[in-house]
């Protein structure tokens, strides 16, 4: 019914890999997504939003939705569900705002305050 991911490695159909997810170590199928491995951690979300701070875990599962956002070794803001697990990978929340490299919450212009208008 599924298919594997292209990136996926082609090692023996039950083959797994050992992933940190909020470190602790999980053990998911090869060529399973990032995004599974949360799931598969039993984590309740793996993010919350930038403004209210609701919990949101992974949905669609294909890319569309970006409720799966996570900090995938160091990155933040991946989508995990279109990342491929790989052996060692580490996985944690996306908790708000993403940081940009010199310390303030990334806010597009849209979204300031200069777009809120009179």
């Amino acid at each position: 019914m599924f298919r594997k991911r292209p990136d996926s490695p082609s090692d023996s159909p039950g083959a797994t890999i050992a992933v940190a997810v909020e470190g602790r170590t999980v053990r998911v199928p090869a060529g399973a997504s990032a995004a599974a491995a949360v799931l598969v951690a039993g984590l309740p979300s793996i993010r919350d939003t930038p403004v209210g701070g609701a919990e949101r875990a992974p949905y669609c599962m294909m890319g569309v939705c970006f409720e799966c956002l996570a900090e995938i070794d160091g990155v933040p803001n991946r989508q995990s569900c279109m990342v491929a697990a790989q052996p060692g990978m580490r996985i944690r929340r996306q908790r708000g705002r993403r940081q940009t490299a010199i310390g303030r919450a990334a806010v597009p212009a849209a979204c300031g305050p200069e777009a809120r208008g009179p």
